[in-house]
């Protein structure tokens, strides 16, 4: 089994083992990474893949495998946040000339964005809930009351109403072609506003611990809840919860984009290739022989044979893989090319007609409101594939020419 590109050492706390070889780290990324791996429960190491970059908390892109304890803000607030992708029996050459009216049609069936502060009448939510996600919601229910029975601040009104639903920021829809000129429907989402605020309420929570214990941390956002603790379970409760609720959510809306597309582009089928994959999640496994919580922040589990996929940005091409089940990364991969600029940073940096030319042939946005979805705030994609190919294989290339952003 090949090893990490490179393993920085440290004077306290586990090793860091990188797969960046080609793609720099920040210097405030390293600095997180220390810091988690200075954390006296960390399992063997920390492994940080090849689009690690800057995150609250803990890194984006870094995977923590930890014993008798977690870490919420490590976890996130988009808990489940994933992708699904579905392969079709179509063929490029049935696409028509424009692809305005596909897009439109797919942005019909899918709410998406976010408007009036994401209240009543926000149009990135459900006015009145269609039958699909209500009967969605009614399986789970019952464990979301159990939750906020015990929780009642995690609770969120935006349940049911963002089932099956898009949200904003880098979550997208996309119609795709692979290197056979198949079509593929490919999505990106996850718990939207009821994980993010089980996320946030427990991240508040486990600060709250670190102050009664008093337990000094370099980072305020690396606060734990400690395995054995009632609160410890009750998180592992709610975010198992709020990531089933992912899993749903992603396939109501690929159900929905199929539907559209087959109005759109009558007389075919989605094919037996599909999946459907967390990369920020919590779960737990055995590595090295110990039973530990693989914390997987921007990566996606790739175990021998297990499918991932792993997304460029809006013009550039992304990929379906196979993990290879290498030990040393806790069998995972990358979860995207990774941001290599702020948001902010890449307002200031491009223009609309810089971000018109990054997505030509592509039927999608290009005003202003998506300059920081930009390609060139993002890593390359490459150089990202190169420095992790001991993590997996790739099966198919797949290049967007529809993108439907919030």
């Amino acid at each position: 089994m090949t090893k990490a590109n490179y393993i920085y050492h440290q004077t306290e706390g586990a090793p860091i083992k990188a797969w960046t070889k080609g793609v720099p780290i920040e210097d405030r990324a390293m600095a997180q990474l220390r810091n988690v791996a200075a954390l006296p429960f960390i399992h063997k190491h920390l492994a940080a893949m090849p689009d690690v970059h800057w995150g609250l908390g803990a890194t984006v892109g870094s995977v923590i495998a930890t014993k008798g304890a977690i870490i919420p803000a490590a976890v996130g607030v988009d808990i489940g946040c994933g992708m699904m992708a579905v392969r079709t029996t179509l063929t490029a050459s049935r696409l028509p000339d424009s692809l305005a009216p596909l897009r439109s049609a797919i942005e019909a069936v899918v709410p998406h964005g976010r408007t009036a502060h994401g209240g009543r009448n926000d149009r990135g939510a459900w006015g009145s809930v269609p039958e699909a996600p209500a009967r969605a919601w009614a399986g789970l229910e019952a464990r979301y009351q159990a939750v906020v029975e015990n929780h009642p601040k995690a609770f969120s009104a935006n349940n049911a109403r963002h089932l099956g639903t898009l949200g904003t920021g880098n979550h997208f829809i996309e119609v795709c072609l692979d290197e056979s000129d198949r079509v593929w429907a490919m999505l990106h989402s996850g718990s939207r506003g009821v994980g993010n605020r089980i996320g946030t309420y427990f991240i508040q929570r486990a600060k709250r611990e670190m102050e009664r214990w008093f337990i000094h941390l370099p980072d305020q956002d690396l606060a734990y809840l400690v395995e054995g603790s009632e609160l410890f379970d009750d998180y592992v409760r709610a975010v198992g919860w709020a990531q089933d609720f992912a899993l749903e959510n992603r396939r109501l809306m690929m159900r929905a984009v199929l539907g559209a597309m087959a109005q759109a582009l009558p007389d075919f089928a989605a094919d037996e290739t599909a999946v459907n994959c967390h990369h920020n999640y919590v779960a737990r496994e055995k590595h090295f022989g110990a039973d530990v919580l693989v914390t997987r922040k921007g990566a996606v589990r790739a175990g021998t044979g297990d499918l991932g996929i792993i997304p460029g940005s809006m013009g550039v091409k992304s990929f379906i893989v196979r993990g290879r089940g290498n030990a040393d990364s806790f069998c995972s991969c990358s979860h995207g090319a990774g941001r290599k600029m702020s948001r902010g940073a890449a307002k200031k940096t491009f223009t609309v007609a810089d971000h018109v030319r990054a997505t030509a042939g592509v039927e999608c946005r290009k005003d202003a409101e998506v300059i920081d979805e930009t390609p060139g705030a993002y890593k390359d994609i490459d150089a990202v594939m190169a420095a992790q190919a001991d993590l997996v294989e790739v099966l198919h290339t797949l290049k967007q020419v529809v993108c439907v952003k919030g």
